[in-house]
């Protein structure tokens, strides 16, 4: 029995996963160097209560400073993916918006 202990040593010392450093490095980028584009809904949080409309829509991305606009109805799906550049509006079912974010 103790002449299989070294060889069942070694065995299971080959079962482990060398640990190594990461071979490369992270930075975080700044918006401002990524594309330009912040969304900024802070700005536009007046738009809660009003009536939904393609005019208000403009108006919004450009106060916001987003690069994309997303209406987003009641009841239906949306992708969850996260966008800093992009503008939704929430809005229910008599076309009221009731929440802006970005995203």
């Amino acid at each position: 029995m103790n002449r299989f202990a070294p060889i069942a040593i070694l065995a299971l010392s080959a079962c482990t996963n060398p640990v190594r450093e990461a071979p490369y490095t992270t930075e975080v980028v700044p918006i401002e160097k990524a594309g330009g584009f912040a969304c900024a809904a802070e700005s536009v949080q007046y738009a809660i209560g009003q009536k939904t409309s393609a005019e208000l829509g403009s108006k919004l991305v450009a106060q916001s400073g987003s690069a994309s606009l997303r209406w987003l109805p009641p009841h239906s799906m949306a992708t969850m993916d996260y966008r800093a550049d992009r503008l939704n509006v929430h809005y229910n079912d008599d076309m009221i918006i009731t929440r802006v974010n970005c995203g």
